[in-house]
């Protein structure tokens, strides 16, 4: 075991980098963040947990927290404007996980709570208003150039380097990595309202799709709120999307009410499906939306960015405490980088493409196929492994046996 185990170096303060930071703090390894924001942004944001993300964070004592502070959603649903439900269950897989439902918490709620936790261990930090700007890799480690929020520029050392700031990663472009896909032309509208439509369209799960070949959309009930997420179209101007006429216009849709629906909260998201070719250059690696983007229709982004952040932070404590050689973090990469390709990718290209189509032939299938899935136990079961992402776990611990 080593008697002085090295510093880590962590850029972005999100979940992807918060949960890595708690990993290797809670292994004895020194562990500082840095993130460009001057404190932890309170915008909504990821605010689905799925119950794999659940059973990692349990080990933290954070998915209770979570839990008492979110809302509990039990059920999913897909439906249509006409009538038709298909209904899937949580708790068809009690069996295979601690927490057969999905949590909605917005995802600031946990960074708070991290950074809470990280303040207990002298040997972690978090430095806010701190942006990395340069980097260099030695023989021996990383070396950050950090600008201040007083202008003034550090050296920052450690072993390794986890990027972990976001899509638009800075750490991403130093490493002369650029990620592989698409950009979808569309764009997605998410405003929030404390209208109850759950009082409204009966039997409405907190997670409810809603297939439309002319303009489909997504409901989703945080704590005192509905999120309501809708496709806009590439020639729509910003400033008309959001403006209050287009918004109410859009809301009447989905249900039609009298007087104008109040709105908390309205955001636009470029909408991308990309993959980054290497998760590690050198003694730096690359973890959630630094390493991979998909559209949010499955709520998969950010709980694949912390599945990501175990995953390297575990090999790395491994690695610093002498208890492997550097070999074991080739594995990260081997390990998540399918993931993202053929799951996380593949379910959200196919959630976004079967709720939009126009092919009526197209649109029968599949209405057909999720309702006899829903109706059958197993099929069903098997459907919320793969969206529950604790089928995606299972992969990538089975590709970790076989290369020990």
């Amino acid at each position: 075991m080593t008697a002085h185990p090295p510093r880590i170096l962590i850029a972005g303060a999100g979940p992807v980098g918060l949960v890595a930071a708690n990993v290797l703090a809670d292994a004895g390894i020194p562990v500082t963040v840095f993130e460009a924001e001057p404190a932890l942004p309170q915008t909504l944001r990821a605010s689905t947990f799925q119950p794999a993300t659940l059973d990692l964070l349990a080990r933290f004592d954070v998915s209770k927290l979570l839990i008492n502070i979110g809302l509990v959603a039990p059920r999913m649903q897909y439906r249509d404007r006409k009538g038709w439900v298909a209904e899937f269950d949580f708790g068809a897989i009690s069996g295979e996980t601690a927490h057969p439902f999905r949590l909605q918490c917005e995802q600031f709620k946990l960074n708070a709570i991290l950074v809470e936790r990280l303040a207990r261990f002298d040997h972690a930090e978090v430095r806010f208003g701190a942006t990395v700007v340069g980097m260099e890799q030695q023989a021996d480690g990383v070396t950050l150039a950090v600008q201040h929020a007083d202008g003034s520029i550090s050296a920052e050392h450690g072993a390794w380097l986890i990027g972990a700031d976001g899509g638009r990663s800075i750490v991403r472009d130093l490493l002369g990595v650029v990620l592989d896909g698409f950009t979808w032309g569309e764009r997605f509208l998410v405003a929030s309202t404390p209208f109850d439509f759950g009082q409204v369209i009966p039997g409405l799960a907190e997670v409810s799709y809603f297939a439309d070949p002319e303009e489909w959309f997504f409901l989703l009930r945080v704590p005192g709120l509905w999120r309501v997420m809708l496709p806009v179209g590439a020639d729509e101007q910003e400033a008309d999307i959001l403006s209050d006429a287009s918004i109410q216009r859009r809301l009447q849709r989905v249900y039609a009410r009298p007087g104008d629906y109040l709105i908390e909260h309205r955001t636009i998201y470029s909408v991308h499906q990309r993959v980054a070719p290497r998760y590690r250059v050198g003694r730096a690696f690359l973890a959630g939306d630094a390493a991979h983007l998909n559209n949010p229709l499955g709520g998969m982004g950010m709980n694949g960015g912390i599945h990501d952040a175990f995953n390297i932070a575990d090999k790395l404590a491994r690695v610093c405490l002498g208890q492997a050689d550097d070999a074991l973090l080739d594995r990260y990469e081997a390990e998540r980088r399918p993931v993202a390709l053929d799951y996380v990718n593949t379910i959200t290209i196919a959630n976004k493409t079967n709720l939009e189509t126009r092919d009526a032939t197209r649109q029968k299938a599949w209405r057909e196929e999720m309702t006899r899935t829903a109706a059958d136990r197993q099929l069903a079961r098997e459907y919320l492994m793969k969206v529950s992402m604790i089928s995606s776990l299972r992969q990538a611990e089975s590709q970790a046996a076989r290369q020990a």
